[in-house]
């Protein structure tokens, strides 16, 4: 349950929030300003007894309301505040170590094949349909869905690691107008998504999301986000592969560039895939496929001159 004298103070400094998913509020970065409300804070102590909060914008993270108001520089008198209410660990959220274990739903629904009677498949087949998955699709990542529980009316989108094993899973409304869009569990997402279907001697593409993966259709890694987590981050620079495209969303810009510069001083090839306002599963197999085949390497000088026109 959430605390609420600290919903209000946190509110009082940030802004009215947004309730998501777990307790979590979704809330304008004073970071980066972002014109949507990609900070998320959970107003519920976890396990290790802290509040993480993370912008999906533009990184910033921690695992203490104090260390947020602290950033934020708000005024001593609400830090007092937070102090008195959940304390002033000062620990960062990548000092945590979790332990990654995540099961499907038992709601979970597979849509390998699907029951021609149940009206609710049809529903989560005709979203599907709509994004341009196909049945192959369906089978190559076991796409399910749910019609009741906490991921009703969702699509369920597993990732495997290498051996095959579930290693955590996205869950996607379907419905037109949701009331809330992703659910996702509460586990460590510091792992390598769909691993069992990279080949990690050929070039890889990072993109955001499930869908984007799915689209892209060719040895595409997604980030769950817009950060490179250690482990995929460790896996990439020890691997053989030379040649990495690496293609978010027009909105992350900044964290691309980042990765970008860091892999290319780890002496692998790097291209920039420069989307507009489309992302890869907007754009589709093809046109994505065209997008990269246009792409060439990114150089020292051609990654300071964009970062120059940010």
């Amino acid at each position: 349950m959430v605390n609420q004298l600290l919903l209000a103070l946190v509110n009082s400094v940030l802004g009215v929030g947004k309730s998501t998913a777990r307790n979590n509020y979704a809330y304008h970065c004073p970071f980066c300003h972002h014109v949507k409300p990609k900070l998320e804070v959970n107003l519920t102590e976890n396990k290790e007894g802290k509040n993480p909060w993370h912008c999906w914008a533009c990184d910033t993270r921690g695992n203490s309301i104090y260390t947020l108001f602290k950033q934020c520089k708000t005024t001593p008198e609400n830090i007092a505040k937070v102090k008195s209410i959940v304390g002033s660990s000062t620990h960062s959220i990548k000092d945590v170590q979790t332990v990654n274990t995540v099961s499907l739903p038992e709601e979970y629904i597979s849509l390998v094949c699907p029951n021609p009677n149940d009206i609710m498949a049809k529903h989560a087949l005709a979203y599907l349909k709509k994004r341009n998955i196909n049945q192959h699709d369906i089978v190559k990542y076991n796409i399910g869905y749910c019609s009741k529980g906490l991921y009703a009316n969702m699509i369920v989108l597993p990732t495997y690691d290498k051996d095959g094993n579930l290693n955590y899973f996205t869950a996607r409304s379907f419905e037109e107008k949701p009331y809330v869009k992703y659910r996702n569990p509460s586990v460590s997402r510091d792992i390598i998504p769909n691993e069992h279907l990279i080949n990690w001697n050929l070039p890889i593409v990072l993109c955001e999301g499930l869908f984007d993966a799915i689209a892209i259709k060719r040895n595409a890694i997604p980030l769950l986000g817009k950060s490179i987590e250690p482990n995929l981050m460790k896996r990439i620079v020890t691997s053989a592969i030379d040649k990495i495209y690496i293609a978010l969303d027009k909105d992350a810009i900044k964290q691309a560039l980042k990765f970008c510069e860091m892999l290319i001083d780890e002496g692998k090839e790097v291209y920039l895939v420069e989307l507009t306002s489309k992302d890869p599963s907007e754009l589709g197999f093809r046109n994505f496929t065209k997008l990269i085949q246009s792409t060439v390497p990114l150089t020292y000088y051609g990654l300071m001159e964009k970062k120059l026109t940010l």
